[in-house]
């Protein structure tokens, strides 16, 4: 059994998800609101501990062309600390409009704008994740 983690990482919040003990469902489970590099890691690795996970799935931000941006570079450039610090696999999942997609179902259960921000990162967590899980 191994648990996966999946993160949507964003400028302002990290979007968490966590996949079930067999790695079959992902569930959204909390989003992180950055602070700093150092608080935002300690954040993921008391996860990584609590969960025991053997490898982390993160969106890559792409280009709508394909392309890789600045947005990719500084997401590559923070699961590099991630896999560094806990020597774990780190798996990229293209992420275009998960984002898009997650603020869609909440509009459409009419969940309020306010509230959507506070869910919207982690529910594109958990389609990343889904999405690494279904192509296993």
């Amino acid at each position: 059994m191994e648990r996966i983690l999946g993160l949507d990482i964003g400028e302002k919040r990290i979007g968490v998800a966590l996949s079930d003990p067999l790695a079959m469902t992902a569930q959204g489970f909390k989003t992180i609101n950055r602070v700093s590099m150092k608080k935002d890691i300690e954040e993921i690795e008391k996860i990584i501990n609590d969960y025991e996970i053997k490898k982390i799935v993160v969106g890559l931000p792409l280009n709508m062309d394909g392309s890789i941006g600045d947005s990719c570079e500084i997401v590559k450039k923070f699961s590099e600390k991630l896999r560094n610090k806990f020597n774990l696999e780190i798996i990229y999942i293209d992420e275009r409009l998960t984002t898009v997609s997650a603020t869609r179902v909440l509009l459409e259960a009419d969940v309020k704008r306010k509230n959507r921000k506070n869910v919207v990162d982690k529910i594109a967590a958990s389609y990343i994740l889904q999405s690494y899980l279904d192509k296993k």
